[in-house]
């Protein structure tokens, strides 16, 4: 296996995961559990796919100061060091950043893969070998790369990117220079994405050097790296904390893509067919999970089901559930709450979630 110590991976923990409510709460967010009924959590599989690449004393896991002692239980491999505690939701930049400066203070000659926690992959071999093709071709040159999902259906719930023809790299032929993002289009730009043939969807995984990064913070992202730049000698010590409550309470709330993706003319993105899915929503868990003969995908061991199919239902074992009835729907008991939602109207949980906070406390979410 090659030289892995200059490898690094940031392990994106942060969100509430509002679309997987009544399941995930703000206590304990889907990353935190156990959504395909493996024995193992979303964060606990992605730190182990990560440990194939890289070192695991070189993995850091940035998330919400609330969820530090839940990150260091489920992954006690790691050190408190390793967890980088936000005071606040920033998006994905200042995470980003905040990442970057404590990985340089221990090696700026780190080559690091960015990561959400709650990804799902189902061909583990071929994820590892497309990260570390990756990684080289990052290692080798000033390029901000970008994992790119072959698109399956014209969904309007993710990025897209469209590669130019021409093959620039001789490690593998899939690596092309992107031509331009679009975030969430209309389903009918999506459309015509998907019959254009040259648009792939963004996994939000990110490949680059420490050294790519930090430039293309500095030429686009200025006041952002400026910001993590006045921590440097309280990175890794115990200054590290008041340092970073001060600057997230002045840095701006703003995503990677929006910030530096979009502008830089050295991105690029390895097209990748690791059978990916972002788990965003219930849907994207329903394409994944095992159906009956009906196409029900349930959980719970005491469900009865009479002219019902295409329903995803998740409902504690010792419930007895009847459905009747009922075709596409999504039905979730949690944490003393009960969810009926069509699955074609899934997006609007997240509606639901703060109306259920107006409207009765922070009680059920």
């Amino acid at each position: 296996m090659e030289n892995q110590k200059n490898n690094y991976c940031v392990i994106m923990a942060g969100g509430v995961g509002a679309r997987f409510w009544p399941m995930s709460t703000t206590a304990r967010p889907k990353q935190f559990i156990d959504v395909l009924g493996t024995g193992k959590t979303l964060i606990q599989l992605t730190f182990e796919r990560f440990k194939n690449i890289c070192p695991s004393e070189n993995v850091y896991v940035v998330t919400n100061e609330i969820y530090k002692e839940l990150v260091l239980a489920q992954l006690p491999e790691l050190n408190e060091n390793q967890v980088l505690c936000e005071p606040s939701r920033r998006n994905t930049a200042p995470c980003i950043a905040y990442a970057n400066y404590k990985i340089r203070e221990v090696n700026p000659d780190a080559t690091i893969v960015v990561a959400p926690s709650d990804h799902i992959i189902l061909k583990e071999d071929e994820f590892v070998s497309d990260i570390r093709t990756a990684m080289k071709a990052a290692s080798e040159n000033d390029w901000l790369l970008t994992l790119g999902i072959r698109p399956s259906r014209p969904d309007t719930g993710y990025g897209y990117i469209q590669y130019k023809e021409e093959k620039i790299y001789s490690g593998d032929d899939r690596l092309r220079e992107v031509k331009t993002f679009t975030e969430k289009p209309s389903l009918e730009i999506a459309k015509s994405f998907l019959e254009s043939r040259d648009f792939l969807w963004n996994s939000g995984i990110f490949i680059w050097s420490l050294k790519s990064i930090m430039k293309a913070f500095d030429n686009h992202l200025d006041e952002v790296s400026k910001l993590f730049e006045k921590g440097v000698g309280k990175y890794n010590t115990p200054g590290e904390e008041q340092f970073i409550k001060d600057t997230y309470a002045v840095c701006k709330n703003i995503s990677i893509d929006y910030g530096i993706m979009e502008k830089a003319d050295n991105v690029y993105v390895l097209a990748v067919d690791f059978g990916w899915s972002d788990l965003g929503t219930w849907g994207s868990l329903y394409t994944i999970r095992q159906k009956d003969e009906n196409a029900n995908a349930i959980v719970g061991a005491n469900v009865m089901t009479y002219n019902t199919r295409n329903c995803i239902v998740n409902v504690p074992p010792d419930k007895l559930v009847v459905l009747q009835g009922l075709d596409d729907y999504i039905v979730v008991e949690e944490n003393n709450t009960l969810l009926v939602c069509r699955k074609e109207d899934e997006q609007q949980i997240r509606q639901f979630v703060a109306d259920v906070k107006m409207e009765k406390g922070t009680e059920f979410i």
